[in-house]
């Protein structure tokens, strides 16, 4: 493998291997569909869990319960798109528990019924909708499209008193222009339906939030976090993420990450993108011949047989062809009973715009993305292909494989913009792989069901404990807490979407990786209290700080913590990033909010990307940001002169443009712009 080639392993986790994921209780429920199942009478609920967790079925027992024991009278689940209907499909759920089964009429799971989820051909789907809506019966599965185009017809008052499902709920938004939001809001205004949302990553590509806040507030939040499903997994011990680089035409590198060996989904760059050689065709045939000799296509399955150099014959789907006849025949083998219990029964699965968000092969070892995505949602999404549970498979990995940016290249800058989107993804990955923190001052005390270590919890030192669900307590002196009932839950479960919309900010990432003059306070207090102002406006100030404080106390740790993993050599792999934790607690006499806040949260990163580029390239990439900084805004210098009279209340003195220490003189600066303005404006009056 040539430099161009290499791996850079941005995240690493190593499972506790429990089984608990898989382990039914005495009604049938998995962990997660119990947990769900706890909050049934709830008239709205979000369910947050990781792809693999057993949403659909947890929906079904909620469902059943609404419709039995509620007054509920029907039952409407929306997916995105037609072959997540199948997740859906009736289930004897009695014979493991249960008080009754789930059953879907055929006449009303209308993912399986002809015709595309457009407006002229829809038609006959929002009949359907209307005709189920007049029956007896309890339930209906259709596509978002199919709901919408109903709901346009019907009206909100055609829902009264049924239960809307809404699977992949990212893909709403409260953007004005997203149709299922709005018509979501209606639903929640008028009051009288029951609403369960249901995904696997509820931050969204953009920064348009999912939910209005005045509607969210009345959702009660169910969430099962990566770090329970994977730990609690029988088979699967280790996930791996990488990024690797290259330059030329990616067919020619990819044989260097392709092990016919390996369960693989290989996703193919958009024909719009820089990477595409704009033939997908070709692309994905230029793929099969580094796999082996092209043998032939099976005639049942439709799948290519490639002999490899080792002798072996293996499948691989097509799913870049277009032609509806053959993918047809592809589709429906991948959906089959075989494809599930036989791991042999395909090898490669090559996808253009496919083989993402509910898509099922719990076989797949690995994702291999060429090109970097467009939202984290997606590479969320993708990473959750592969880390399916299943017998024999130790070890899963997802590789985006991206083009190395030239420092001759005109295109640099593009290609500057996908390392930057690369390291946001690893960031968020390696947060949303952590255990949930619960933050509290200093000495607040233990807290019931944590373990603090042999020697329990001492008043006075640094203290941290785990409890049995993988959340840790930590304590920090100085720390805000939230006061109002909203602000602590924004604390206890979207501490990684604020984290993900921090990473995700251009500016942000740009300046912490590439800017040698950047003042850490800079992006963890103006940059990261920036964000949470926007996103949560009519919470009061101290509330805010709260969610900030916590929010890049959360994202700190779980960089230190690797840090202390890596440079431990081998810890115990089931407890890695426990000991890790209670390394890192017992490497400081006092952890402060101040000190996590003089710390840039993007220092591990660059460590990493100085690996894969060489001196020059990573001027020339400074160089490029350098030259578009951001000059003080009054609205930063505003937020600086406010940490300037915090300043003066702890020390008696306001900040001096003379000092050594950096933030000091970034507050000292925005009280002189101030000062500025204000002549300015006097003068111009």
């Amino acid at each position: 493998m040539s430099a161009n080639d290499k791996i850079i392993p941005a995240v690493s986790f190593t499972t506790a291997c429990t089984g608990a994921s898989a382990k039914p209780d005495e009604l049938g429920m998995r962990p997660m569909q119990a947990q769900a199942y706890e909050k049934r009478g709830e008239q709205y609920l979000l369910i947050k869990s990781p792809p693999a967790s057993g949403k659909s079925r947890a929906l079904m027992f909620i469902a059943l319960d609404k419709l039995a024991n509620q007054g509920v009278h029907q039952a409407i689940i929306c997916v995105p798109e037609r072959s997540i209907g199948a997740s859906f499909g009736s289930e004897p759920l009695s014979r493991f528990g249960f008080f009754t089964d789930w059953h879907v009429a055929p006449q009303w799971n209308l993912c399986n019924a002809p015709g595309a989820d457009d407006p002229k051909v829809a038609k006959s789907k929002v009949k359907a909708v209307g005709e189920f809506l007049a029956s007896g019966d309890k339930v209906l599965v259709c596509t978002h499209a199919t709901f919408r185009f109903a709901f346009d017809e019907l009206g909100p008052e055609a829902f009264d008193g049924r239960l809307v499902a809404i699977d992949e709920f990212h893909h709403v938004s409260a953007d004005a222009g997203n149709r299922l939001g709005a018509q979501l809001a209606q639903l929640i205004s008028r009051d009288k339906a029951h609403v369960v949302a249901m995904t696997g990553s509820y931050f969204r590509g953009d920064a348009i939030p999912v939910l209005a806040p005045e509607d969210e507030a009345k959702f009660e939040t169910v969430t099962y976090t990566y770090y329970q499903q994977l730990n609690g997994y029988e088979h699967l011990k280790t996930l791996d993420i990488g990024y690797s680089f290259y330059t030329g035409p990616y067919t020619e590198k990819i044989s260097a990450l392709l092990d016919p060996t390996v369960k693989t989904i290989v996703h193919i760059p958009s024909v719009n993108s820089r990477e595409s050689l704009k033939d997908k065709h070709r692309e994905a045939e230029d793929i099969m011949n580094h796999l082996g000799d092209w043998q032939g296509v099976d005639p049942e399955t439709g799948f290519h047989l490639i002999r490899t150099a080792a002798g072996n014959v293996i499948k691989v789907a097509d799913l870049v062809d277009d032609d509806p006849t053959k993918r047809d025949r592809v589709v429906a083998a991948l959906k089959s009973p075989e494809a599930r219990e036989d791991r042999d029964f395909v090898d490669i699965i090559i996808a253009l715009g496919m083989a993402k968000e509910g898509f099922d092969w719990i076989w797949c070892e690995h994702a291999l993305t060429v090109g970097y995505r467009s939202s984290l949602t997606e590479i969320i999404q993708i990473i959750g292909r592969a880390t399916r549970d299943a017998p024999g498979k130790a070890r899963a990995r997802f590789t985006n494989l991206i083009a190395e940016p030239a420092a001759d290249s005109p295109l640099v800058v593009d290609a500057i913009n996908d390392y930057l989107k690369a390291i946001a993804a690893s960031l968020l990955m390696e947060q949303v792989l952590a255990p949930r923190f619960d933050f509290t001052p200093k000495d607040a005390g233990p807290k019931p069901g944590f373990d603090y270590g042999p020697e329990g919890y001492k008043e006075g030192e640094v203290n941290c404990g785990i409890n049995e669900h993988g959340q840790m307590h930590f304590e920090i002196k100085g720390l805000k807490l939230p006061t109002s009932a909203e602000a602590t839950r924004i604390c206890r479960e979207d501490l990684n979407e604020i984290i993900a919309s921090f990473v995700q900010d251009k500016t942000v990432v740009e300046r912490g990786v590439f800017d040698p003059d950047v003042v850490p306070e800079e992006l963890t207090q103006l940059r990261m209290g920036k964000i949470i102002r926007d996103k949560y406006p009519e919470l009061s100030d101290d509330d805010q700080e709260a969610i900030r404080q916590q929010a890049v106390a959360a994202m700190r740790l779980t960089q230190q913590v690797k840090g202390a993993i890596s440079s431990d050599g081998e810890l115990r792999a089931n407890t890695a990033f426990v000991d890790g934790v209670r390394k890192f607690a017992l490497s400081v006499t006092d952890l402060d909010i101040d000190l996590i806040d003089r710390v840039n949260p993007f220092t591990e990163t660059l460590a990493v990307l100085a690996k894969s580029m060489d001196a020059k390239l990573l001027l020339q990439v400074q160089a490029v940001i350098n030259a578009k900084k951001d000059k003080l805004t009054y609205e930063d210098a505003r937020r600086l002169a406010e940490r300037a009279l915090e300043f003066k209340r702890e020390r008696g003195r306001l900040p001096s443009l003379t000092s050594q220490d950096a933030w000091e003189r970034k507050m000292a600066e925005g009280i002189a712009f101030l000062q500025r303005h204000a002549i300015k404006e006097a003068s111009n009056g």
